[in-house]
């Protein structure tokens, strides 16, 4: 049956419920609820549909050649199942973006070290209130505080007023 190759790809309900935002609860509730309702359905039904009993419409119709011919055509009936040729595509999708979020991880944690140094180098400094103006450029790697390219910005107080 069709519908037993779909459940067997199991759905994590806790770490789906996680990333859902505050403002989507009661959608992903009633999506749970409702995939919940199908699951428990789907459960219930058989395997294998239960066998039809062509002895009993033969001696119930009237015309038992036209039961013979529904039968005939019934165990002739074969209905495609169409050819799964998306899993693989998606597996393929599954491993490159597993790939690209491990490269992403691991690009964050070397900006992590980064930015963790540069705040310990912050706390480590003087306060600003007790930098003079040529402490900056010492401090800050910003090129406008270059004070022989630009000797006026910040502007300086003092005797070059």
């Amino acid at each position: 049956m069709a519908g037993r190759k779909v459940a067997l790809k199991a759905i994590d309900w806790a770490a789906f419920a996680e990333r859902v935002p505050i403002n989507q609860k009661s959608l992903f509730n009633a999506l749970k609820s409702r995939s919940d309702a199908i699951a428990a359905k789907l459960a219930s039904l058989p395997e294998t549909p239960p066998a039809i009993d062509w002895t009993f419409y033969k001696t119930t119709v009237a015309n038992p050649a036209l039961v013979d011919e529904f039968e005939k055509k019934f165990k002739a009936l074969q209905i495609p199942v169409p050819a799964d040729t998306e899993t693989a595509k998606i597996n393929i999708q599954e491993k490159e973006s597993d790939k690209t979020a491990a490269d992403f991880v691991q690009a964050s944690k070397a900006r992590i070290v980064e930015y963790e140094e540069e705040l310990q180098e912050l706390r480590n400094m003087i306060p600003f209130e007790n930098m003079v103006y040529d402490d900056l450029p010492e401090k800050f790697k910003d090129p406008t505080f270059d004070p022989i390219k630009y000797p006026h910005w910040p502007h300086k107080l003092g005797s070059d007023l």
